[in-house]
């Protein structure tokens, strides 16, 4: 039941220094979060309250921002408001995801502006019962079924161990005032029908569902925990990490079974079952992107990089030569790459030489060899790894054309021979 003790234990369990802590509280008007600027109150923790108005009912939602505002003006709060307008362009849908992102944005530029230490919100178990039936419904694996978290990336949930009616119960017994958010009881969102259909019908099946329900979440979460633990077992010996990519070692990967492939690309937001098995059977070179990561498939491995756009201009390093008819790359390129000495028939190219990144389609003459070859091909067949092959820069001249391949092979079509009247000297000497 809720009281002070159990309060206190259970901010204690979240945050242990909670004494020397700045919260931030999430206030709509409601019960809950009520109740829970109340308790912050009488615990003298040191809390500032932020309300959103959405103005999406009227009157009522400005009596909600009202008796808010009144709470933390008779108790001396501060107190920061949001008012939603047009400019926040309300969707047609997926309004309740509009509004969380709305809300959290605004929590997170006050916890940054207040140097705040936690954001403090109102959720409690049947919150959880709900959430956990939403993504039973979207097969969200065992992280989606371990429910709303305690404590997550600076936000504290204190009430999650306590049911509707524990605070209900608990408002009435201290007399705090509260509103009643009538557009709970329409059936117009998912969650709403969760909460006025379905939870009411599992809470007839036993008159301990809700406290049982709170156990099995806590289980949820050992399990979640120990699965974490042994998933991250795993992938120290399936993935290197190299300085901005990952590498996954395509045969212990594939090794694994099913559960463990998808909770390791899942980090990386590749969650899609039907993607991943796309994954398993793509051929060397396909590309998977997840908007954070692309995946690369290459012969033994899979490479995740952070996923980027395509090249641009600002990817093209212009080349000036010196008064010796040289450019010396080493003052362009940074990366460690074997020395090498070129020589081109000036009257063959055209200036400026620049240096890019492959292109889809790019081919050139390799020296050396017979006919043309394109640059993907070359690279396979020189057995450069994927991810090293998008490190490696092109020598072009002003006309596209394709010198060399810097530093493994130049353009044989504009090396310099017995016959070229001025070279041009194009080299990479480590000093």
């Amino acid at each position: 039941m809720l009281n002070l003790k159990t309060f206190d234990q259970s901010l204690g369990q979240i945050c242990v220094q909670h004494r020397n802590c700045r919260f931030l509280l999430a206030v709509s008007g409601g019960v809950d979060s009520m109740v829970l600027a109340e308790l912050f109150k009488i615990q003298d923790l040191k809390f500032q309250v932020a309300h959103i108005n959405y103005h999406l009912r009227g009157k009522d939602s400005d009596f909600d921002q009202k008796i808010v505002e009144d709470f933390c003006s008779k108790n001396q709060i501060k107190f920061h408001l949001y008012e939603v307008s047009g400019k926040d362009k309300k969707p047609e849908n997926s309004v309740q995801n509009w509004a969380r992102n709305l809300r959290y944005n605004f929590f997170r530029k006050i916890q940054k502006e207040e140097n705040i230490d936690f954001i403090v919100t109102a959720h409690h178990l049947n919150d959880q019962l709900e959430t956990f039936i939403i993504n039973l419904s979207k097969a969200s694996g065992i992280k989606g079924l371990s429910g709303i978290p305690a404590n997550e990336n600076k936000t504290l949930r204190p009430f999650l161990h306590f049911t509707k009616n524990e605070i209900y119960d608990f408002a009435k017994e201290n007399r705090i005032e509260f509103r009643e958010d009538l557009s709970n009881k329409k059936n117009d969102y998912l969650r709403n029908f969760i909460r006025n259909e379905i939870a009411p019908k599992l809470f007839e099946t036993n008159e301990n569902f809700l406290e049982n329900f709170g156990k099995s979440i806590s289980y949820l979460n050992q399990t979640k925990n120990f699965v974490e633990e042994k998933i991250s077992e795993i992938e120290k010996e399936i993935i290197t990490h190299k300085e901005d990519y990952f590498i996954i070692n395509k045969e212990k990967f594939f090794n694994q079974n099913d559960f463990v492939q998808f909770e390791i690309l899942r980090k990386y937001g590749f969650n899609d079952v039907d993607e991943i098995k796309k994954i398993k059977k793509a051929e060397t070179g396909k590309q998977f992107n997840s908007g954070e990561y692309l995946l690369i498939i290459d012969r033994k491995t899979l490479n995740l990089k952070t996923s980027t756009k395509e090249t641009s201009d600002e990817q093209v390093i212009s080349l000036i030569i010196n008064n010796e008819n040289e450019i010396n790359i080493s003052e362009f390129i940074k990366q460690e790459i074997a020395n090498f000495n070129w020589e081109f028939d000036k009257e063959k190219i055209q200036f400026p030489l620049k240096l890019r990144p492959k292109k889809e389609g790019d081919l050139f003459y390799p020296i050396s060899m017979i006919g043309k070859k394109k640059i993907s091909k070359f690279f396979k067949d020189e057995k450069i790894p994927i991810l090293a092959q998008q490190k490696i820069w092109l020598l072009c001249d002003a006309n596209n054309d394709i010198l060399g391949v810097i530093p493994f092979r130049q353009d044989r079509r504009f090396a310099a021979t017995k016959e070229s009247k001025e070279i041009i000297k194009v080299k990479l000497a480590h000093s």
